[in-house]
């Protein structure tokens, strides 16, 4: 019995990610398939940092819904001063930790906590660049949105969103859509808030 255990744990990284750009360029990191866990398509992720191009370098980044670090990560290999990766599952988290130190990534801090009570807290620092990719049709776009608003974002910081398509979710009046694309049941838009 404890021998299926064991099996099953080696099972449980089972994908990788691939780093597009940066100083890390073409690394893969191995990832844990986890229930809930859609690491961010190539295709999309390198649309996303072609419209970030411009703003990456020296940003202060917050990953809210890390999940395998595909954001987070690429944001890290393309000069971001710091990344914020907060992520819920335990071993999700863990397994970020371990590609942190694979990366010597001293700029990226791993948070094992949930997204929504980290920003219920007072906002300790102010963000440039957020990305917003949480589990589908849990209403949490939303959420996480109203608490951004809420001290946490730079003036003009911009705000990547990734959701079902068909979603009903509301953003803030203050987050001024920038860019949008849908890719199959992914619908992903990059907003500029403004204070």
């Amino acid at each position: 019995m404890n021998q299926g255990k064991k099996q099953q744990s080696k099972k449980a990284v089972t994908g990788s990610i691939r780093i597009i750009a940066g100083k890390h360029r073409g690394r893969k990191l191995p990832v844990l398939m986890a229930e809930g866990l859609r690491p961010t398509t190539d295709r999309i992720k390198e649309t996303v940092f072609n419209w970030l191009m411009p703003y990456i370098q020296d940003a202060n980044c917050l990953d809210c819904f890390a999940g395998a670090g595909s954001l987070g990560f690429e944001a890290v290999s393309r000069g971001a001063a710091k990344v914020t990766l907060i992520e819920l599952n335990n071993s999700a988290a863990k397994q970020l930790q371990v590609n942190k130190q694979l990366l010597n990534a001293d700029n990226a801090l791993v948070a094992n906590t949930n997204s929504l009570d980290f920003l219920k807290s007072s906002a300790k620092e102010h963000y440039n660049l957020v990305f917003i990719d949480p589990p589908f049709r849990e209403g949490l776009v939303t959420q996480t949105a109203d608490l951004l608003n809420n001290g946490w974002l730079a003036n003009q910081a911009l705000i990547y969103v990734e959701m079902e398509i068909h979603s009903n979710q509301q953003l803030p009046s203050n987050w001024q859509l920038l860019k949008e694309k849908v890719a199959g049941q992914v619908a992903y838009q990059l907003f500029q808030y403004t204070n």
